[in-house]
């Protein structure tokens, strides 16, 4: 079961990278097919077309979706053309016009918002109008390569093959990526507790569930030793700007993991938005100063995966240690954050654990 949630969440976050490797894969087939009937036309076709996928993939790497999205629908609507005119309507390549309707919508859902999403209805008017269009014109033609019997049969097979795989694929991750997400959201309202001490999003504590756990350090008899850390992801809204808000959730939730599986033992807030507040307890500053570093450096070289793509930010963090001159938690917090601030006008992606004049 493990072995098959990890396949589907492969596919889900590398759809695109998937499709394109698959219709690279069909093309090939199809070259073979055509080099074996003596069709040269499709024959120069499906070579051309195995370039744009391959070109496709390198795309995807980079994370250039919308480009591939579009080679993709382009590509697929004039193989079902040409091929039509070449071979007629009975070798069944219409279907391929079909198989890119679950992809249309699927990836188009994700590259369109809003009002966008007007694009997706007319790409699918302009999907089944190029079918209609083609029955009517070549019904009654007869084609310019006439198929043996096996060939077509093959063709017919082949192209049903690939409209019915494209239907029962791209539903199965729509309703998975659903039905996690569904989850998710299940497992995160659970956690969370009747006076809303948790982040809904990155299930970190919020500033009602965090303040109450360092006023106990500051009201012993004899203080605890903890430091407290402020940190702030670097240009989060470039993020948002650049990616989308689905996006900086995901790397808010990728930061989320970095920090609670290098921050063992610490209590760790979402104060706001991108800032992120951080208590280690029984801990000095210079031992404090080396997980930070190493935390640090981490979230600066580990990207987000996102569709295909890699984002990669940095954070700037700003640390104080508890001293007896405090008198509440939100004290050492300002100081923290102050210096986190003075970080940010320094540069950014820097630990900063002293005043400096």
């Amino acid at each position: 079961m493990k072995t098959f949630e990890k396949i589907m969440h492969f596919l889900v976050h590398n759809g695109f990278l998937f499709t394109v490797g698959v219709m690279c894969l069909v093309h090939v087939t199809l070259l073979v097919i055509f080099s074996v009937a003596g069709v040269t036309p499709l024959v120069e076709f499906n070579i051309v077309s195995v370039i744009v996928y391959v070109f496709s993939l390198l795309l995807c790497k980079y994370g250039h979706i919308m480009p591939v999205y579009v080679s993709i629908i382009a590509e697929v609507t004039m193989y079902t053309i040409v091929s039509t005119h070449y071979i007629g309507l009975r070798c069944g390549t219409y279907c391929f016009l079909f198989s890119i309707v679950p992809i249309i919508i699927y990836f188009g859902a994700f590259l369109f918002k809003g009002k966008q999403r007007w694009n997706i209805v007319l790409m699918l008017v302009i999907n089944f109008t190029v079918f209609i269009v083609l029955y009517i014109r070549y019904i009654s033609i007869r084609p310019i390569y006439d198929m043996t019997l096996a060939t077509r049969l093959t063709l017919v097979i082949f192209s049903s093959f690939v409209m019915v795989f494209s239907t029962i694929f791209y539903n199965t991750i729509y309703i998975y990526s659903s039905e996690l997400d569904m989850k998710n959201l299940e497992l995160r309202n659970a956690k969370l507790s009747a006076d809303a001490k948790e982040d809904v999003l990155t299930t970190l504590l919020n500033r009602r569930g965090f303040l109450p756990l360092v006023e106990p350090l500051m009201s012993e008899e004899k203080s605890a030793e903890f430091c407290v850390a402020f940190c702030d992801i670097d240009d989060f809204k470039r993020v948002n700007d650049s990616y989308g808000h689905d996006a900086g959730d995901e790397v808010l939730r990728h930061i989320t993991t970095l920090m609670r599986k290098e921050m063992q033992g610490c209590d760790i807030c979402r104060w706001g938005g991108e800032e992120i507040v951080i208590l280690m307890k029984d801990c000095d500053l210079e031992s404090a100063r080396e997980k930070l570093e190493i935390l640090r450096k981490n979230i600066e070289t580990i990207p987000t995966v996102f569709y295909n793509k890699q984002i990669f930010v940095t954070i700037t963090i700003g640390l104080e240690r508890y001293m007896d001159s405090y008198n509440n938690p939100e004290e050492i917090i300002k100081v923290a954050d102050e210096r986190m601030y003075y970080g940010k006008q320094h540069g950014k992606n820097i630990l900063v654990f002293e005043d400096i004049s």
